[in-house]
């Protein structure tokens, strides 16, 4: 049974894969850092719980630069997901440096035959527990040490990123992102969760290697037990699974990062995040064809229209989109709707639709969630109110 707990997490890291492409390219980043995460698990479960001396031969060593590779994956979805561009720098690779001398210094024991390994894999854990084994630059308990703290230091590095960008984009613009709150929580749980796993990592390390160090006068070996070491790890990495589907904008990707008005309730979060491809756009002139189609049927007139919901229905993300709006037409999506709105309370007063309905009925019917809202989105469009501009009609 305790075998479906990674395959579920690789089956949820293969549902964001499967996304990253059309959706968002930063889920390709947290797409590999769960997928790393379960085969770490999975890894766990054949060497410790299967008994079993071809799977401890398959699982031991060899996967050794999986667990250099959780901070760095970690990190670049942080970034990316903050970045207008999602791409990173070349010198960013050089997160990965650790990773690839892992696997360089491995390599006198993973080049084994297969047997070999199988056979020295089995009585280190079910015998000796003595990890000592020739590797090329640094020993096996080093790894097995630093590569906990390697987490943790890319965990506190990522949540101090976040906050100093958060920091940065409301000085700049006197208001944080839309989905900012959303976003914030997802990032701190998920690196909250690797903080406590790396933690119990280190603790359950020292007790390895016999190291006597104590809390409050508890000796570690008490506190970090073998049984406690499994289960908070593998039980960390699988409920980060679980809280992946509590947030659906992130697990479909659909979300951006950039400053907008307002805020979506949770029945227009999880409709906008619903899963769906993304339309070919060529250029600016394909999308403004899409886009007048599209404003034909008046969408911007629901009360419940946003630019995930825009999103939705076009099915482009809301980075393009909100590029579109910033750089082609120097408005915020908040704006262009508003001006759209008012656009169209003009136009059927001016047809007669509208001209013998109360205030409160135009603003209601044109999308806007209050009377004090619509006059003063209207006087700022026309330079006078509702009603004087009634008034002023023939």
């Amino acid at each position: 049974m305790a075998i479906l707990f990674p395959l579920f997490g690789i089956f949820t890291s293969f549902i964001l894969i499967y996304y990253l492409s059309s959706l968002n390219r930063s889920n390709n980043y947290l797409a590999l850092f769960f997928l790393c995460c379960n085969l770490i698990v999975l890894v766990y479960y054949g060497l410790h719980f299967t008994k079993d001396i071809y799977w401890e031969g398959v699982s031991f060593v060899n996967w050794l630069p999986l667990s250099y590779l959780l901070g760095p994956f970690l990190f670049y979805y942080v970034k990316t997901t903050l970045s207008d561009s999602n791409k990173l720098k070349k010198w960013d690779l050089l997160h990965l440096l650790p990773a690839f001398l892992t696997i360089i210094n491995c390599l006198p024991f993973t080049t084994l035959p297969f047997n070999q390994k199988a056979q020295i894999a089995h009585e280190i854990v079910n015998i000796t527990e003595n990890y000592t084994l020739d590797f090329s630059f640094v020993s096996f308990e080093f790894i097995l040490i630093t590569r906990s703290i390697h987490l943790l230091v890319y965990s506190l590095v990522s949540i101090f990123y976040f906050y100093n960008h958060s920091r940065i984009t409301f000085a700049k613009f006197g208001k944080l992102p839309s989905n900012h709150a959303v976003i914030k929580r997802w990032i701190y749980l998920l690196c909250s969760i690797q903080l406590v796993i790396a933690i119990n990592s280190i603790g359950h390390m020292t007790t390895l290697y016999h190291m006597n160090f104590s809390l409050l006068g508890i000796p570690f070996s008490e506190i970090f037990t073998e049984k406690y070491y499994f289960s908070i790890c593998g039980g960390g990495f699988f409920f980060q699974n679980i809280f992946l589907f509590l947030f659906p904008k992130i697990l479909y990707g659909n979300v951006s990062y950039t400053v907008e008005k307002g805020k979506d309730g949770i029945i227009d979060e999880i409709k906008s995040s619903m899963p769906s491809k993304v339309k070919e756009v060529a250029t600016i002139n394909d999308f403004e064809t899409i886009l007048a189609k599209y404003l034909n049927e008046l969408p911007f007139i629901k009360k419940e229209f946003t630019l995930s919901q825009m999103s939705f229905d076009l099915k482009i993300p809301e980075r393009f989109l909100s590029t579109y709006f910033n750089k082609e037409l120097q408005l915020t999506f908040s704006e262009w709707r508003k001006n759209l709105r008012i656009d169209y309370v003009c136009e059927t007063l001016e047809n007669g639709e509208s001209k013998h309905l109360t205030i409160e009925a135009i603003s209601s019917n044109a999308g806007f969630a209050s009377r004090s809202k619509f006059i003063d989105a209207f006087k700022e469009r026309k330079g006078v109110t509702p009603s004087a501009f009634i008034k002023s009609l023939p």
